[in-house]
């Protein structure tokens, strides 16, 4: 037996097809990588998948990853020699009804915006692709002809061999015990043969990695699901060539395996498996079958395929899968523990997603860096209630039950809530608050009016939600008098020290140096000069500053602010979201509430713009900040939590005169779409400069002071960019939503990251990316004739560089 090495750059920590394929790419990379199995390669979780690959989600850069994946598998087995199962035989999606089919019509356009050739059919020619199935409640169908299959083994031995070949080093039956870490700087792995120096570790254990990675502070929230399907024997008809087959309305999948049927599904049901340690030894381990529990899917399945009813059983298999939250895998660097990477939770398509998983996950671990913004599987999406056990259990059984039910926009989970709730909340529900969730906060999305019998429940629909017109009230509320959103869920920052201010400009792309009790919005760049961070940045003291960014971002870009931080310089950042309250106080009469409640100026000449003070309200210290999110006149309140009843109370009352109302979050979207406010992980993210966003007067380019992303932003300031956000707008009939395809003159040159209603306009509202390789201009943009592709249907748009409301800015600035 080879002896392990006594160092090594990375070591891998599993042998399934990820963390195969991170060796792979690593290896091509030219990076000294070690892979250790603590049992045989493939033996966990990957030999027992059912090995369907399809590519299409509903983020670009996810549907890239999975493409590339397709790629590498086409080519994987003439480069190595060993046999991978590929089949590029496509893939068909039906529809039995007509809310699944405008789902999958949008899916389609979705397909299209990514250059992905999705075909709709009706259900004869489906039937044509695939001959066994009864068609009676078929309304239509969806065909990738790039989708296929793959034998999960072989695909993954394929990998090992190839980074074998590129020089990584490969060990079985080596079980590693920990990751050797001194003063928080990983020194190696310990295993039981032996010690291995190293620099990196990567852990893709599959269902092993939660514990594995709790036992070094790091948090993966993951559950292992039981996962069953059956294997027929020969079945006539059957041909090698047959699609796969997704059936969501009847909760199953399917593909041809050596002339017979793979056939699973996701009950709305599923069994979490164990509640706690996993047990010694597991591995080429399969699960009890549980018939009676997958007789269900059975039986949905044989109205689908009545042959079904005459085949033998060849095999029934029950496996474990690792399922996250989400329904989305987890990739990145742990926030936790620099040089500590995780490539797990899988959700039952990793053989889909192998390959460009372990290629984004090679690069993050050589360069620092995803290849591309990977923000739905980055694990820093989490945050406090996932390093709960029972809270993960509770979300994860709703997700998986999820699989193959309706995506409807803006449904929320109702699982594992409320968790965190504002001080206000149960005052916000009395007043016909619904709520959505971010990160565990409890958020109010709209008020119902609760006096006008309004059902106080989102009711989902491809078409104008129930909760429309109660929006709309929000909105024209805001721009004809005024409204209070909570926003107590805003992540909030303390960067605090001698060097604060130096380290903040460094990592700020715009100027922080400016007065105590200066406001600036800024965003924070890499070296590409994408934005990692869009946030708001108050100067408290000379050597304090208050940071206020998304609820969602909140490890995010305490991470990234916190590793930003030059070496050397004397600045700490604390989170400290849980002790501020934040009241958004927005619209024409603002400052008229404002000041019936203070006795301090709040004129805008004592009070301008892009300035915060601290003011009192109802006995109560309240750093008060004139920005908004919506393109009125207001500041936002923050204080801390114990006061939030009074001064609730005391806006309210002082309120009432002025048509003051509550509001909620789908009102601030609504809002700040006319307003043309970017949206981080929608029209701003790491692939996006502020150049390209319109956002380049954030920056601080013609001061000499250094910050992150300088030199990337200068080079392309001085080459020009190649896409260039804009806004449309269409018929008030047509809805948007989002990922609809852009045309310009007739060619497709973007989709839309964001899609919603003007109410103030009375026009359906989307924002997106215009782009050209060829350099991209304003004069470009304004001299195209536009169309918009939704649910397969091209309608007509129109084009804007200039906020559609307000564009001089004069209301907010009033």
């Amino acid at each position: 037996m080879t002896s392990l090495p006594s160092s090594s750059k990375v070591v891998i920590v599993g042998g399934g097809i990820v963390g195969c394929s991170t060796a792979y790419h690593l290896a091509k990379m030219g990076v000294e990588v070690v892979l250790l199995e603590r049992k045989k390669l493939t033996s966990g979780t990957t030999f027992h998948a059912a090995g369907l690959v399809g590519q299409a989600r509903s983020n670009a850069n996810v549907t890239q990853l999975l493409g590339y994946s397709i790629d590498l598998y086409k080519k994987l087995e003439a480069e190595t020699g060993q046999a991978t199962g590929w089949k590029m035989n496509g893939g068909l999606r039906l529809a039995c009804n007509e809310e699944r089919w405008t789902e999958v019509k949008r899916q389609a356009t979705t397909a299209h915006s990514f250059g992905l050739d999705m075909q709709l059919l009706s259900p004869q020619e489906a039937q044509d692709l695939w001959p066994l199935m009864d068609i009676g409640d078929v309304v239509g169908a969806a065909f990738l002809p790039t989708d296929g299959q793959a034998n999960p083994s072989d695909i993954t031995l394929s990998l090992a061999k190839g980074a074998r070949m590129a020089g990584a080093q490969i060990f079985e039956d080596v079980k590693v015990l920990s990751v050797d870490i001194q003063n928080g700087v990983i020194r190696g792995v310990v295993t039981e043969q032996g010690r291995i120096d190293c620099e990196k570790v990567v852990v893709c254990a599959g269902m092993w990695t939660r514990p594995f990675c709790a036992a070094h502070g790091v948090n993966v929230p993951l559950v292992p699901v039981e996962h069953q399907y059956i294997v027929t024997e020969r079945i006539e008809g059957v041909t090698s060539t047959l699609p796969t087959l997704r059936d969501p309305d009847r909760l199953t999948y399917w593909k041809e395996e050596v002339g017979g049927l793979v056939m699973g599904g996701y009950e709305p049901n599923p069994k979490l498996w164990r509640d706690g340690s996993l047990p010694p030894g597991f591995h080429y381990t399969l699960l009890d079958n549980d018939f009676d529990h997958f007789t269900p899917i059975m039986e949905l399945a044989l109205g689908r395929v009545p042959a079904l009813e005459r085949a033998g059983v060849k095999q029934m298999i029950n496996g474990p899968e690792s399922f996250t939250p989400d329904g989305m895998f987890i990739l990145g660097e742990a926030p936790e523990q620099r040089n500590f990477f995780v490539g797990a939770g899988f959700n039952a398509f990793g053989i889909a997603s192998g390959g460009g998983a372990g290629m984004a996950l090679a690069e993050w671990v050589a360069k620092g860096q995803a290849p591309f913004d990977l923000w739905p599987a980055d694990i820093r999406r989490f945050g406090r209630p996932h390093f709960d056990t029972d809270w993960i259990r509770s979300r994860t059984y709703e997700a998986y039950g999820k699989h193959y039910t309706m995506a409807w926009p803006s449904e929320e989970h109702h699982s594992a809530r409320p968790c965190r709730k504002s001080p206000l909340y149960d005052t916000l529900k009395t007043d016909g608050a619904v709520f959505g969730e971010k990160l565990g906060w409890e958020r109010p999305n709209w008020f119902a009016d609760l006096a006008a019998g309004e059902g106080q429940a989102d009711v989902y629909t491809f078409q104008r939600p129930n909760w429309h017109d109660a929006v709309g009230r929000e909105h024209r509320a805001c721009r004809d008098a005024a409204v209070l959103f909570d926003q107590t869920s805003f992540a909030k920052f303390a960067l605090k020290g001698p060097d604060a201010e130096a380290a903040l400009q460094w990592i700020a792309a715009n100027d922080v140096g400016r007065p105590v009790g200066s406001l600036t919005y800024t965003q924070m760049l890499n070296d590409r000069g994408g934005i990692e961070a869009d946030l708001t940045v108050v100067r408290r003291a000379r050597d304090e500053y208050y940071i206020v960014t998304g609820t969602g971002f909140a490890t995010r870009d305490f991470d990234w602010i916190s590793r930003n931080i030059p070496a050397g310089m004397n600045a700490q950042l604390f989170d400290i979201t849980s002790a501020h309250a934040v009241l958004s106080l927005m619209g024409p009469r603002a400052r008229d509430i404002l000041q019936a409640v203070t006795r301090a100026d709040v004129s805008n000449a004592a009070f301008p713009f892009g300035t915060a003070q601290t003011i009192g309200i109802a006995g109560c210290p309240v750093l008060a900040m004139r920005v908004t999110y919506v393109g009125e006149l207001g500041w936002e309140l923050h204080f801390p939590v114990e006061y939030a009843s009074a001064v609730y109370a005391a806006l309210h009352k002082a309120g009432a005169a002025h048509g003051l109302r509550n509001a909620g979050y789908r009102a601030i979207e609504t809002l700040r779409l006319e307003k043309g406010y970017r949206a981080w992980g929608a029209e701003i993210g790491p692939d996006h400069t502020p150049d390209e966003a319109g956002l380049g007067w954030a920056v601080k380019l013609k001061k000499d002071i250094p910050f992150r992303g300088r030199e990337a932003v200068a080079a392309q300031r001085a080459s020009g960019v190649r896409k260039m956000m804009a806004t449309f707008t269409t018929a008030p009939d047509i809805i948007l939503s989002g990922r609809e395809t852009i045309y310009r003159d007739g060619q497709r040159v973007g989709w839309l990251s964001s899609g919603g209603f003007g109410h103030t306009l009375g026009r359906s509202i989307g924002m997106g990316y215009v782009r050209n390789p060829e350099g991209v201009s304003a004069d470009y943009v304004l001299s195209g004739r536009y169309e918009l592709e939704v649910a397969t249907i091209r309608v007509p748009a129109e084009v804007s560089l200039a906020p559609l409301y307000d564009p001089k800015m004069a209301r907010v600035k009033a």
